[in-house]
């Protein structure tokens, strides 16, 4: 008698579309989680450079979900399938948040990237228009980068979000100060020009 041998068929069903995109959207949102978490520690760690590496590991996490932004991976995005309302709330929190640290990092960072303290605060601001930490980074950005009138028009906004904040005013006083300076220097040359 010969051997015989069977050969074992397993089954191969294909996953439904909705049920393999939801589950990769949901890995997808907690491993996002799970790396703006590490940064926030690094953050209170001090470890800046770190912590920025885990906010951009986040932020690569959630691309391609964010409806409002071109997919770059197929089938996930506009195009896939569609976030629940909750899954929505956790990446715009997620995303915002890690805008937020971001640019909380930089700025303590040397040398300071104020073009990109500006980008990510500004990033925040359009999802949440009365962040005050958004709101004072983006004026401390526009003060280091002398333009003084947006910096006051963000620390204004700050001050009235969180009046007792020192940072805030010592910002605001810097600028009006550098405002009220540029604006004396424009007089004087305009006097010299047609006095």
């Amino acid at each position: 008698f010969a051997p015989v041998f069977r050969a074992s068929v397993a089954l191969s069903l294909p996953i439904p579309q909705e049920l393999w995109g939801g589950r990769v959207m949901e890995k997808r949102l907690q491993e996002a989680q799970l790396y703006k978490e590490k940064g926030n520690q690094r953050y209170r760690e001090g470890k800046y450079r770190d912590a920025v590496s885990r906010y951009h590991r986040a932020l690569l996490q959630l691309r391609g979900l964010d409806p409002n932004l071109p997919s770059p991976i197929p089938n996930l995005g506009p195009q896939g399938p569609a976030l629940t309302p909750e899954q929505e709330n956790i990446l715009q929190t997620t995303q915002t948040d890690c805008y937020n640290n971001l640019a909380a990092c930089l700025l303590q960072m040397e040398p300071v990237n104020y073009e990109r303290v500006k980008e990510y605060s500004q990033k925040v601001l359009e999802r949440q228009p009365d962040n005050a930490k958004a709101l004072y980074r983006a004026g401390v950005a526009f003060f280091h980068l002398q333009d003084y009138d947006q910096a006051q028009q963000y620390l204004l906004a700050a001050v009235n979000r969180q009046p007792k904040d020192a940072n805030v005013r010592r910002y605001l006083q810097l600028t009006q100060s550098e405002l009220s300076s540029y604006h004396q220097k424009e007089r004087q040359l305009y006097l010299g020009m047609f006095g």
